[in-house]
């Protein structure tokens, strides 16, 4: 008996095994998968999110902006650093969207309608500062503000629709995390391989309008997003139902397993400095710095944005089995060291090698790029395993939003550190001591580690109790299809091929030839719950 209830374990075990080698063997039967399991629509809303609008949009926007900040609104690089935080505000509200799309549905649909709002948004607000050429600060700084907010509204849907997938389906939550990863970075491939060509020969506005774009795809994956529609709603009871997802999430927030990661979370990403606004005056500085035109600085990106790449593939192919604590550990090590490839450039000791600036600053962002995607997937896989069913969506959203105060955080410390420093649009004599803070920094937070499961990244961590406190989490419909979150009941970190029925483990059924994966895996489209 024993050998038959380790027969659908095993069998997972080698189906995650093979869903990893096929990402890197053959994309297309690994895409193709996906699809049939997840829903060709989820697929596209991902790339359309991930690829398009964070990872195209992300890296023409961030060179654009930079040029935009420096040549056209002419302000300093601490000043800058600033500007980019607020325009990240938006970010920092996720929840907010998250409860919007988890609790209010729009015309009986929960996603659909908040991709459409996203991509309105982004489409809007670059028309409008691409076109008018006598905007201030504060108009220009608004226009991205909502033009940030449409992506923050993108991202926490497809997020939500993550998550939700990583409850009914988990064996597949590394790889919806490395589908977002390898979206992400295919196109800020291939964004930034356009960015300095676009500012060049269009300028810095007109590259901004064209994230115009990617926003468009998103409204276009909100009109084709498969969705179940939803019985009527009664919009009288919206703050009830706005309470009641605040009280799931506080009870969530109470629990050691989720707390504890958390303040892991937010203390790594603020203590990881954030100075990319003087190192790019730097790069671009023709007297102290190597002076890289646009084009170079567009290029120089695109190319170690293939570390990001290879980072991705890294982790679906070798590293998403192993303990969460093993590779955070090893991320915030290799982190630290990859820093000091800036410091080696910001020093010049690359030229006394006789390596140039321009192959050397390539090498450095490939590099550094790499190391910090091997960093976030697993912070991403950890968010998903936290959410509880129901409010996965609000929930992975706090989540979310926790990552991106502690980088709004690091960016202001950053641009604090460059004033202090008296690093400026001409002055960069200090800039190597930021460097060195910076990576030392990175450092600090390997004391909090303690507070990370010890466990694989296919475990489940929540409590028995609170996967089975949810209605939702009994039985979600799709179709003609159902669903049973079967986990077990210890509370920690559980293996999810363990069947869980009112908190009593049943027995596999022994007597069936055909053993099926364990939870079963609907082929015929998203859940709504």
């Amino acid at each position: 008996m024993e050998h038959r209830e380790d027969g659908p374990l095993q069998l997972q075990e080698t189906a995650a095994d093979d869903r990893g080698k096929c990402c890197v063997a053959s994309p297309c039967g690994w895409l193709g998968r996906l699809s049939r399991e997840l829903h060709w629509s989820f697929v596209l809303a991902v790339v359309a999110v991930y690829g398009a609008c964070q990872g195209v949009g992300n890296a023409i926007g961030g060179v654009a902006a930079a040029y935009y900040w420096k040549d056209v609104q002419r302000v300093q690089p601490s000043a800058a650093q600033f500007y980019q935080g607020v325009t990240d505000a938006p970010w920092i509200v996720k929840p907010i969207w998250g409860l919007l799309t988890d609790v209010v549905p729009v015309v009986g649909f929960r996603r659909r309608p908040y991709f459409v709002l996203a991509g309105v948004i982004g489409v809007s607000s670059m028309l409008m500062l691409s076109l008018n050429h006598e905007l201030g600060i504060v108009p220009a700084l608004l226009m991205l503000i909502a033009q940030s907010a449409g992506a923050a509204i993108a991202d926490v849907t497809v997020d939500a629709l993550v998550a939700q997938n990583s409850i009914t389906h988990p064996p597949l939550a590394a790889d919806m995390q490395s589908l977002c990863g390898f979206s992400s970075s295919v196109g800020a491939l291939l964004g930034f391989s356009l960015s300095g060509l676009l500012v060049h020969s269009m300028g810095s506005q007109g590259a901004l309008g064209l994230l115009s774009i990617p926003s468009a795809l998103v409204l276009l994956a909100g009109i084709l997003l498969k969705e179940n529609r939803g019985t009527e709603f009664d919009y009288m009871q919206v703050h009830k139902k706005f309470y009641k997802a605040i009280q799931s999430m506080g009870r969530t927030l109470k629990c050691p397993e989720v707390w504890r990661p958390c303040v892991y979370i937010f203390v790594s990403l603020n203590l990881s400095l954030d100075i990319q606004g003087g190192m790019f005056y730097w790069y671009t500085d023709a007297v102290v710095g190597p002076g890289f035109s646009e084009g170079y600085i567009g290029l120089i990106y695109s190319i170690g944005s293939v570390g990001s790449l290879i980072g991705v593939l890294l982790y679906q192919s070798a590293l998403k089995d192993y303990p969460f604590r093993s590779m955070l550990l090893w991320g915030q090590v290799l982190s630290s060291l990859a820093g000091m490839l800036d410091l080696v450039l910001v020093t010049r000791l690359n030229l006394k090698i006789g390596m140039p600036d321009y192959f050397f600053a390539v090498a450095d962002n490939a590099v550094s790029q790499m190391v910090g995607r091997l960093q976030w997937l697993p912070l991403l896989v950890l968010c998903s395993k936290l959410c509880p069913p129901g409010t996965e969506g609000t929930f992975y959203a706090l989540l979310m939003s926790l990552q991106n105060a502690g980088l709004l955080m690091s960016a202001w410390w950053g641009g604090l550190l460059l004033h202090m420093l008296n690093v400026t649009r001409m002055e960069f004599s200090n800039l190597w001591i930021i460097v060195l803070i910076r990576n030392t920094s990175r450092l600090v937070p390997l004391m909090l580690l303690f507070l990370v499961p010890d466990c694989d990244q296919n475990s489940t961590l929540l409590p028995a109790e609170m996967l089975h406190g949810n209605e939702s989490t009994e039985t979600t419909k799709n179709g003609s299809n159902q669903f049973s979150i079967l986990v077990g009941d210890n509370s920690g970190c559980i293996s999810p091929g363990v069947a869980v029925d009112n908190e009593q483990i049943k027995m596999i059924d022994a007597e069936t030839d055909d053993v099926e994966l364990i939870p079963l895996v609907n082929k015929s489209g998203l859940t709504v719950s």
